[in-house]
């Protein structure tokens, strides 16, 4: 970050040279954009949630994250913090009706009432369970079960080629090599739902395919969608499953060797699915999206520089966010180290209508971009995991720019104009 480099207080005690990092500004305006950033955590280590899970209070008035100490809660409009939970705890999500906070500690699921604390406990994992979502009306929670026993035996996986190390979703070096081998392994997984009121476990789906990023519609409260993990140009990825079993459908099938979409995540309202689609991967970048109601399918062009780990959309539909990408992204060399904000530009209505089956086309628009914070001195082995606050006037991220982990909320509106 310019303008705030990392500063050492150096001072002598007792013969020793004891080095002390300065802490964090709490507030900036950034000098390359013009953008007011604020910090909201106080304690080093603290991370807003994954880019697709709901971390904020049904009223808006509310973010909640995780720290080194358990699970706290920051007032946006005060940014007073209160501690909900002590001790480390894997946050699920907040409840999108009661804004109550779902979590697992120790093996167990737990859902506490941010106001009064109340905690209750809905039910223990299965072994080799993992809850990852909650449904809209919060009567069930989703998740997956991976195998009991060994794995059945895989075929020997491709070795790695030279981009695979470091590239794709949640760079780190080797994690191509990891994707290889996790997949080739076909380990026998159930997706799974808990109710919340008998902590009864249901099998939805049996497979030997690698099941993840499972997350709920945040509208329909039926409505699952997760993906096939893996090397994204070897899986079909984006799936969605009523929680009765029915209605197994695949989003996106690809049509060209080496195309890729995978990072998928709901509109606000529920009725879009959308996606980070490259055809070929690393070649023409695009935020893809489907509509589960419709059919109708949309795609905004991003440019290489703009390309980002996660894309995300406002609750009205009408901006997106990014979170730029590090010199090991998939879209590198020439990706950008910025949290983005884009205003989709679609055709004229008269274009789009043009053709009598032009609802069964795909539709292609593009980003008009602004950047909002430098992420130059980030480091993308952590990802920012961009969000836009309720009233769409704030965008939410964590970053290692100055060392120690905190979350970050950067000002929609510029600060200078």
């Amino acid at each position: 970050m310019r303008g705030y480099a990392r500063v050492v207080l150096m001072i002598l005690c007792s013969g020793f040279i004891v080095v002390r990092a300065q802490e964090p500004p709490i507030e900036w305006i950034d000098p390359d954009t013009g953008h007011r950033v604020v910090r909201l955590s106080k304690e080093p280590g603290s991370q807003s949630l994954y880019f697709h899970q709901n971390g904020y209070t049904p009223d808006g008035q509310k973010l909640v994250f995780t720290t080194p100490s358990g699970i706290s809660a920051v007032n946006l409009k005060t940014r007073v913090i209160e501690k909900v939970v002590e001790g480390r705890a894997n946050l699920i999500m907040v409840g999108k009706k009661t804004g109550q906070i779902y979590y697992v500690k120790n093996r167990a699921v737990f859902v506490t009432n941010l106001d009064t604390k109340a905690t209750k406990e809905l039910g223990t994992l299965p072994p080799g369970g993992a809850i990852a979502t909650v449904n809209a009306d919060e009567t069930l929670l989703g998740g997956a079960i991976t195998g009991g026993g060994p794995p059945a035996p895989a075929p020997t996986p491709p070795p790695p080629t030279a981009e695979q190390p470091g590239r794709g979703r949640d760079s780190y070096p080797g994690k191509g090599q990891m994707m290889e081998n996790r997949l080739a392994e076909r380990r026998p997984m159930q997706l799974i739902t808990m109710n919340t009121t008998t902590g009864e476990v249901k099998t939805l789906l049996k497979s030997t395919d690698w099941l993840n990023h499972i997350q709920f519609s945040p509208t329909d409260p039926g409505l699952l969608m997760f993906c096939h993990e893996g090397p994204w140009h070897k899986v079909d990825r984006i799936w969605t499953i009523q929680t009765d079993g029915t209605a197994l459908t695949k989003v996106h099938t690809r049509t060209m060797n080496m195309e890729i979409a995978g990072h998928e995540f709901f509109s606000g309202d529920g009725k879009t699915l959308w996606y980070d689609l490259q055809t070929p991967k690393s070649s023409v970048f695009w935020v893809a999206g489907y509509n589960t109601v419709s059919g109708e399918r949309t795609q905004y062009n991003v440019p290489r520089q703009e390309w980002s780990v996660h894309f995300n959309v406002s609750p009205d539909g009408k901006m997106f966010a990014g979170d730029g990408g590090g010199p090991n992204s998939v879209a590198a060399p020439g990706n950008g180290q910025w949290i983005y904000l884009f205003h989709p530009v679609l055709p004229q209505a008269s274009v789009i209508a043009e053709l009598p089956n032009s609802k069964q086309m795909i539709t292609a628009g593009t980003f008009k971009t602004e950047r909002l914070v430098n992420l130059a001195k980030h480091d993308y082995s952590l990802e920012p995991n961009v969000t836009f606050t309720p009233d769409m006037k704030w965008l939410i991220f964590r970053s290692n720019m100055f060392g120690p982990t905190h979350v970050f909320a950067v000002e929609v509106a510029k600060a200078n104009p």
